[in-house]
Protein backbone atom coordinates (compact mmCIF):
# COMPACT_ATOMS: atom_id res chain seq x y z
CA UNK A 1 0.00 0.00 0.00
CA UNK A 2 1.67 3.28 -0.87
CA UNK A 3 0.81 6.57 1.63
CA UNK A 4 -1.33 8.76 0.92
CA UNK A 5 -1.03 12.13 2.14
CA UNK A 6 -4.48 13.54 2.83
CA UNK A 7 -5.47 17.31 3.62
CA UNK A 8 -8.52 18.45 5.15
CA UNK A 9 -9.29 22.48 5.25
CA UNK A 10 -11.75 24.75 5.92
CA UNK A 11 -11.17 27.92 3.95
CA UNK A 12 -11.00 31.72 3.83
CA UNK A 13 -11.31 34.01 6.77
CA UNK A 14 -13.76 33.54 9.92
CA UNK A 15 -15.22 36.72 11.91
CA UNK A 16 -11.99 36.79 14.10
CA UNK A 17 -9.82 37.57 11.14
CA UNK A 18 -7.76 33.83 11.03
CA UNK A 19 -7.80 31.95 8.49
CA UNK A 20 -9.99 29.96 9.55
CA UNK A 21 -8.01 26.73 8.68
CA UNK A 22 -7.07 22.94 10.09
CA UNK A 23 -4.95 21.18 8.41
CA UNK A 24 -4.39 16.94 8.91
CA UNK A 25 -1.82 15.45 7.51
CA UNK A 26 -1.21 11.01 7.45
CA UNK A 27 1.86 10.36 9.57
CA UNK A 28 3.16 7.14 9.96
CA UNK A 29 2.19 4.73 11.54
CA UNK A 30 -1.15 3.61 10.68
CA UNK A 31 -3.47 6.26 11.40
CA UNK A 32 -1.76 8.95 13.21
CA UNK A 33 -2.77 12.34 11.93
CA UNK A 34 -0.59 15.19 12.63
CA UNK A 35 -3.18 18.48 12.54
CA UNK A 36 -2.20 22.53 12.73
CA UNK A 37 -3.28 25.68 12.68
CA UNK A 38 -0.56 26.80 10.46
CA UNK A 39 0.55 27.92 14.53
CA UNK A 40 0.33 24.65 17.01
CA UNK A 41 0.75 21.26 15.93
CA UNK A 42 -1.00 18.42 17.78
CA UNK A 43 -1.98 14.36 16.97
CA UNK A 44 -4.60 12.21 16.55
CA UNK A 45 -4.84 8.54 15.98
CA UNK A 46 -7.32 5.51 16.47
CA UNK A 47 -7.57 2.99 18.90
CA UNK A 48 -5.06 -0.15 18.61
CA UNK A 49 -8.31 -2.01 18.29
CA UNK A 50 -9.21 -0.12 15.02
CA UNK A 51 -5.87 -0.39 13.55
CA UNK A 52 -4.10 2.44 15.04
CA UNK A 53 -1.25 2.94 17.61
CA UNK A 54 -3.93 4.55 20.26
CA UNK A 55 -0.99 6.88 21.38
CA UNK A 56 -2.74 10.56 20.14
CA UNK A 57 -5.87 12.21 20.71
CA UNK A 58 -8.97 10.29 19.21
CA UNK A 59 -10.73 12.08 16.63
CA UNK A 60 -14.27 12.18 19.27
CA UNK A 61 -12.00 13.57 22.24
CA UNK A 62 -11.13 15.86 19.94
CA UNK A 63 -14.75 16.90 19.62
CA UNK A 64 -15.19 16.76 23.78
CA UNK A 65 -11.97 18.68 24.10
CA UNK A 66 -12.86 21.48 21.40
CA UNK A 67 -16.26 22.18 24.69
CA UNK A 68 -14.41 21.68 27.31
CA UNK A 69 -11.81 24.09 26.46
CA UNK A 70 -13.93 26.67 25.19
CA UNK A 71 -16.72 26.31 27.81
CA UNK A 72 -13.51 26.69 30.43
CA UNK A 73 -12.48 29.66 28.91
CA UNK A 74 -16.05 31.06 28.50
CA UNK A 75 -15.91 30.80 32.22
CA UNK A 76 -12.59 32.18 32.82
CA UNK A 77 -14.25 35.39 30.95
CA UNK A 78 -16.95 35.44 32.08
CA UNK A 79 -15.85 35.76 36.07
CA UNK A 80 -13.50 38.48 34.98
CA UNK A 81 -16.37 40.61 33.07
CA UNK A 82 -18.42 40.52 36.41
CA UNK A 83 -15.58 40.54 39.03
CA UNK A 84 -16.59 37.01 39.93
CA UNK A 85 -13.36 35.59 42.41
CA UNK A 86 -12.99 32.38 40.09
CA UNK A 87 -8.85 31.11 41.43
CA UNK A 88 -10.18 27.67 39.33
CA UNK A 89 -12.70 26.09 37.21
CA UNK A 90 -12.31 22.49 35.79
CA UNK A 91 -14.81 21.37 32.81
CA UNK A 92 -15.05 17.97 31.35
CA UNK A 93 -17.16 16.62 29.02
CA UNK A 94 -17.83 13.40 27.14
CA UNK A 95 -19.69 12.49 24.30
CA UNK A 96 -22.15 10.09 24.41
CA UNK A 97 -23.18 8.13 21.21
CA UNK A 98 -24.60 4.92 22.76
CA UNK A 99 -28.48 6.04 21.05
CA UNK A 100 -29.10 5.39 17.43
CA UNK A 101 -29.56 8.47 15.46
CA UNK A 102 -28.38 10.62 18.58
CA UNK A 103 -25.66 12.23 20.07
CA UNK A 104 -25.15 13.95 23.75
CA UNK A 105 -22.14 16.01 24.97
CA UNK A 106 -22.42 15.06 28.94
CA UNK A 107 -20.21 18.10 30.97
CA UNK A 108 -19.39 18.36 34.57
CA UNK A 109 -18.46 22.23 35.62
CA UNK A 110 -16.05 22.03 39.10
CA UNK A 111 -16.13 25.28 40.61
CA UNK A 112 -14.23 26.45 44.08
CA UNK A 113 -16.19 25.62 47.33
CA UNK A 114 -15.71 29.32 48.50
CA UNK A 115 -17.93 31.19 45.64
CA UNK A 116 -21.53 32.15 46.47
CA UNK A 117 -24.38 30.54 45.67
CA UNK A 118 -25.64 33.02 43.48
CA UNK A 119 -21.97 33.40 41.64
CA UNK A 120 -22.10 29.56 40.96
CA UNK A 121 -25.32 29.73 40.00
CA UNK A 122 -24.43 32.93 37.50
CA UNK A 123 -21.39 30.67 36.18
CA UNK A 124 -23.29 27.24 35.40
CA UNK A 125 -26.02 29.56 33.47
CA UNK A 126 -23.16 30.79 31.67
CA UNK A 127 -22.68 27.01 30.39
CA UNK A 128 -25.09 27.72 27.85
CA UNK A 129 -23.69 31.14 26.00
CA UNK A 130 -20.32 29.17 25.18
CA UNK A 131 -19.73 29.62 21.45
CA UNK A 132 -18.82 26.01 20.96
CA UNK A 133 -21.93 24.74 22.41
CA UNK A 134 -23.97 27.07 20.17
CA UNK A 135 -22.52 26.02 17.09
CA UNK A 136 -23.05 22.07 17.79
CA UNK A 137 -26.58 22.68 18.69
CA UNK A 138 -27.18 24.00 15.13
CA UNK A 139 -27.98 22.14 12.54
CA UNK A 140 -24.90 20.79 10.86
CA UNK A 141 -24.42 20.13 7.14
CA UNK A 142 -21.33 19.23 5.25
CA UNK A 143 -20.00 20.58 1.71
CA UNK A 144 -17.07 19.08 0.12
CA UNK A 145 -14.88 22.02 -1.57
CA UNK A 146 -13.01 21.87 -4.75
Amino acid sequence: MHPVNLAITSIGPNKHGSDGMIKAINEQPSYKTQFTNGKEVSFSDTTSDKGGGGVSFRPHELLEAALANRMNISLRMFAEEHSIPLSSVSTTVTLDRSKPGEVCFEYAVSLPDDLSESDRQLLLDETRSCPVRQTLSKKLTFRMLP
